[in-house]
């Protein structure tokens, strides 16, 4: 038997399918498309992202050697989607670094206290978080608000799809501003600021609950058994902690997608006041009775695609005809070693410490002489500066970081591991699996039917480092130089961007 981990993310889903052993036996992925109708908004189709999943399951299943005995599903933050009494979609899921709810963020800031939603949510107010995108619907669109009768985040989304009754794990629940992250369950304080009602959310779990068994006919549709489960997951940064293993202190993921993202464990919820003020969240893990928090730039992987899309024709083509992955082709041909000039990867938003949605992305530096390697280059190490930026502040704040384990797309080019480990001055391993949120899923699942007595035991199972990356001392200090100079940019353009 098999195991299916699903990772719904902001630009595309991927099914990858496990032995039990962590071996991967087949993977799908489909990307969709990302809507701005407006500045500063951006939103998904649901029907599209749905579509997609059940193509990437589909897709896994039938090509795995072994039946999937078991689906977990790992997914990206705060995104929410309004259902009708039909368990229709009647709105598009406006995404984690949609602006659109500053006001309502504001408000519930002023009406119960910066400090006191950090002692229940562990999460600093923010516009990001789908409390205020859900009081945004009721006050912006209110025909739409009162045909809702459920509020999904896309792990329940995705049980909807399966014919099974959607469960929100912890640690997704607590991406909306309205969970109990002590007491474990929704906070009725926090639903009853946003006007939210608890009948229209869905029930909470911990990760690796079993959900009941996919629905007959959508199992014959994706070509998958009858008696498959569907288990509860995590959000896509702990399962990504899980799935590298990260399940001690002193040990943090690097987990590289859309969004690049640090996560770090700990046994016990640290809401420190320094925590509160680099806006650092403590959540639960989805490896029960542990906490986790983030350190993160919105713009990460994202800012490779751009590239990809707009200036990497030529690689498009040699990887076509080579049969190779784009972003191989055009991470060997970077410029090597410090360039100088240098990119602003807030393209989107930032991330901790400031969540400045007015902020912009920048290019510094250009001459005449820079060529597309440079700036590719440029690109590179603008991303891994804002992570090394934040990885300060979290030992700052009392969560030191002895070593990074790196998962996602960035952890399979040997390139940019070196890259990151001369930028962080810390060594960076890597584990057979390059797929964390997937494996992270995959062992929720496994806990769920009982192939794992605990997730402890899956990880046990599953993980094993297969390289690693130690710094250089001579680039670590012609980088340090760099960086320096790095972290003045954004301090000297801010007000220009925010005029912008």
């Amino acid at each position: 038997m098999s195991l299916m981990g699903v990772d719904v993310g902001t630009t595309g889903a991927k099914a990858v399918v496990f032995a039990l052993d962590g071996a991967v036996l087949a993977q799908a992925y489909r990307e969709y498309p990302l809507y701005h109708p407006q500045p500063g908004w951006s939103e998904l189709n649901p029907n599209e992202v749905m579509q997609a999943v059940k193509e990437v399951i589909g897709s896994a299943a039938q090509q795995a050697s072994d039946p999937v005995r078991a689906i977990g599903i790992s997914c990206q933050g705060e995104a929410v989607t309004p259902l009708d009494a039909h368990g229709n979609v009647i709105f598009n899921s406006p995404i984690s670094f949609d602006s659109r709810s500053l006001p309502q963020a504001r408000y519930l800031e002023e009406k119960l206290g910066k400090r006191r939603i950090f002692d229940i949510t562990g999460h600093a107010v923010s516009s990001i978080y789908t409390m205020c995108k859900l009081m945004w619907l009721r006050e912006n669109e209110p025909e739409v608000w009162k045909r809702a009768r459920k509020f999904y985040c896309y792990e329940e989304m995705v049980m909807h799809v399966l014919g099974v009754e959607p469960r929100i794990d912890y640690s997704l629940a607590a991406r909306t501003l309205g969970f109990d992250v002590i007491k474990l369950r929704w906070s009725r304080e926090m639903l009853g600021a946003a006007e939210v009602a608890v009948e229209s959310l869905p029930p909470v779990a911990a990760p690796g609950i079993d959900c009941g068994k996919v629905g007959a006919r959508v199992a014959d549709e994706l070509g998958l058994r009858r008696d498959v489960v569907v288990a509860t997951g995590a959000h896509d940064q702990p399962a990504t902690a899980l799935g590298a293993g990260v399940i001690e202190p002193n040990i943090g993921v690097d987990g590289t997608g859309t969004v690049e993202c640090f996560t770090v464990a700990f046994a016990e919820p640290v809401l420190t006041d320094r925590m509160l003020e680099c806006q650092f969240p403590c959540y639960n893990h989805a490896l029960p009775q542990m906490y986790c928090t983030l350190a993160w730039n919105f713009t990460g992987g994202i800012l490779l695609r751009w590239f990809r899309d707009n200036f990497a024709d030529e690689e498009k083509r040699i990887a076509a005809e080579q049969g190779r992955d784009v972003y191989d082709v055009m991470l060997e041909r970077a410029t090597p070693g410090p360039v100088d000039c240098l990119v602003l990867p807030h393209f989107t938003m930032t991330g901790t410490p400031l969540f400045d949605n007015q902020a912009r992305g920048a290019i510094v530096g250009l001459t005449l002489d820079h060529t597309k390697a440079d700036l590719l280059k440029a690109v590179l190490d603008g991303i891994t500066f804002e992570l090394k930026y934040n990885l300060a502040l979290l030992e700052q704040a009392g969560v030191p970081v002895q070593r990074l384990r790196a998962t996602g797309g960035g952890a399979k080019s040997p390139l940019w591991l070196q890259l990151k480990a001369d930028i962080f001055n810390k060594p960076i391993e890597v584990p057979t699996s390059s797929e964390g949120s997937c494996l992270g899923a995959a062992i929720c699942a496994g806990v769920a039917c009982g192939e794992y007595r605990n997730h402890r035991e899956g990880v046990q199972a599953c993980i094993d480092i297969h390289a690693a990356y130690e710094p250089r001392a001579d680039m670590a200090s012609a980088y340090e130089e760099k960086f320096a100079l790095y972290r003045q940019i954004y301090p000297a353009l801010k007000d220009l961007h925010h005029a912008m």
